[in-house]
């Protein structure tokens, strides 16, 4: 995969701040340069943070799989 180190770590950047993110709003605080998100209300800043954490993983999990060795294996 080319730029695996760059989709590496835009995973764990999402992952990190998705996973934060909400684990301060629980605590009743949000990140600064999060906070347009709030405006769109609550419940909607909190689902986005979810798919930030999904998006996270499905970039990491994507971005550390051999897909040669996938079409490789699949192909016998």
């Amino acid at each position: 995969m080319k730029n695996k180190g760059w989709w590496l770590l835009l995973g764990y950047g999402l992952l990190t701040l998705g996973l934060t993110a909400i684990i301060i709003q629980v605590i009743g605080l949000h990140w600064y340069f999060l906070g347009w998100l709030e405006m769109g209300g609550r419940l909607l800043a909190f689902i986005i943070k979810i798919l930030m954490t999904i998006a996270g993983f499905l970039i990491i999990f994507f971005a550390r799989t051999d897909w040669d060795r996938e079409v490789k294996e699949s192909s016998e």
